[in-house]
């Protein structure tokens, strides 16, 4: 617990599959919940970027995950490719997106779809 409450005390923690799993789960309540966390798997050549909570099978075809944490990671991805600016834009799309406060999942307290969250971050782009 003290990862959550001090969480400046750690700049890069490295630790087994499942332990990382359960650390990223609890510091993810630090940046607004799952639906924020995205993650990155780096190894010397190639990388893997998801988001923190995997695919959450039991919301398919719902339509009600906020995919705020897949599109981070698609700009964690572009950063490792070394497309930084498209990386930033995105980034900025989904800041504008949130800022704006009109589009909200339910994790958000809104009512709005994934559809929703994608189509306006897409207009943003």
């Amino acid at each position: 617990m003290w990862l959550l409450k001090n969480p400046h005390d750690y700049g890069v923690i490295v630790t087994s599959n499942m332990f990382g799993d359960i650390l990223s789960d609890l510091a993810a309540q630090l940046v607004g919940g799952l639906g924020f966390a995205s993650s990155g798997n780096i190894g010397d050549n190639f990388a893997i970027f998801e988001p923190t909570h995997g695919s959450a099978p039991k919301y398919a075809g719902q339509y009600k995950v906020n995919p705020t944490a897949m599109l981070l990671a698609v700009k964690l991805m572009l950063d490792w490719l070394g497309e930084n600016e498209m990386a930033q834009r995105l980034e900025g799309a989904i800041a504008a997106v949130i800022a704006e406060g009109e589009i909200r999942t339910y994790d958000m307290g809104g009512e709005n779809s994934t559809i929703d969250v994608a189509e306006a971050v897409k207009a943003k782009l």
